[in-house]
């Protein structure tokens, strides 16, 4: 069952990735051949109009495939690819990942507007040689404010927290069994790393939740903004970590996963519930867009980035020189696929499972 649901989800992402290709390329008037879901033999297809509609033997990607879309074939045709303005070929390139936002936002919007989980407020533990124990705060208390401003969840306790990280104390409102009280509570300084490798003081309570939740439902219109905000945040927090690898302030190796990390991610969230999952479908939509748009070979953004030159160069690149670029980018993408595998193997667990059966088996 969990196989079938990560073959679903992989499937929903390239699925809505080409088909913003083969949508742009229709409207760009360009011949689309072949729509494939999947790589390598073809298993089942179907033709209608000129193009052709394949599910392939090889479940990891799948391809569009548009007339006229490389030198050796194109003949000048007007309804190719290359006898296409820069403009349109640039739209062609771009709506795949436009498209994976697109998924991403409607996902949010699902989620938003149909219910999900928000944490509350509520005081799970107390921290030993910290400022909520020694204030009088106990386990059970209901922050509902911080320095006056309103708490109705853990979030935005967290928002707050953030806000007032540099005073020595802040004034803390509880519910207590229906009753309001009020402490002053001092904050012990600690430097963290974020999840985007960047190192910064916070002034931290000394508590944790207890783990209540609350199913929050938004309307329509607030529903559409929430996933907006959820879509800009995700992309801002992506910019930073992939800027944090590039700088080796974060961890390639802690920080990214591959097709065996998502299908281990893809069962926990399914198990989660509807919810969890097409929050999880978003990410990984929106995730996807942007890594498309990087300006590597064999990218999108590598394609777009060719454009880009050809229409400063007012000509394409020599097909040496592409040749080369694009063959630099396949090296390096199978190295990098190569690495994120045996990381997702350790990280998971597997290298060890494996290490154990071959002592249990050979090993006396």
């Amino acid at each position: 069952m969990d196989l079938l649901v990560f073959f679903i989800v992989l499937s929903i992402l390239i699925v809505v990735h080409e088909f913003g290709h083969f949508i742009a390329a229709k409207k760009a008037g360009v011949r689309v051949e072949v729509f494939s879901l999947g790589f390598g033999k073809k298993l089942l297809s179907r033709k209608a109009g000129d193009t052709e509609y394949a599910v392939s033997m090889l479940p990891f990607g799948g391809y569009v495939k548009m007339a006229g879309d490389n030198a050796e074939e194109a003949k000048g045709a007007p309804d190719e690819y290359l006898s296409s303005p820069i403009a349109k070929r640039f739209r062609i390139i771009f709506f795949g990942p436009l498209f994976n936002y697109l998924l991403g936002i409607l996902f949010f919007w699902i989620v938003f507007a149909a219910g999900y989980p928000r944490l509350l407020p509520a005081v799970g533990t107390l921290i030993d040689d910290m400022g909520a124990k020694a204030a009088g705060i106990a386990v059970g208390d209901t922050i509902t404010s911080i320095e006056n401003s309103p708490v109705r969840y853990w979030d935005d306790l967290q928002r707050e927290m953030s806000r007032n990280r540099d005073r020595e104390a802040v004034r803390v409102t509880v519910n207590r069994g229906g009753a309001e009280l009020v402490f002053q509570v001092q904050l012990k300084q600690r430097l963290i790393t974020s999840e985007t490798g960047r190192k910064r003081n916070i002034g931290l309570l000394g508590i944790t939740p207890q783990g209540s939740t609350v199913v929050v439902r938004a309307n329509i219109a607030n529903a559409f903004i929430l996933s907006l905000q959820r879509t800009y945040e995700l992309t801002v927090l992506t910019y930073q970590a992939l800027w944090s690898m590039a700088t080796g302030q974060l961890s390639v190796k802690d920080s990214v996963t591959g097709p065996l990390g998502m299908f281990v991610i893809t069962s926990e969230m399914s198990r989660l519930g509807l919810s969890a999952l097409l929050s999880f479908i978003a990410i990984l939509s929106i995730s996807l867009g942007i890594f498309n748009l990087l300006p590597l070979p064999a990218l999108d953004g590598g394609h777009l980035a060719l454009l880009v030159v050809e229409k400063i160069r007012r000509r394409p690149l020599s097909k040496k020189a592409e040749e080369l670029f694009n063959q630099a980018g396949f090296g390096f993408l199978i190295l990098l696929a190569a690495l994120v595998f045996l990381n997702d193997l350790a990280k998971f667990g597997y290298i060890d499972k494996a290490r154990e059966l071959y002592n249990s088996f050979f090993v006396k």
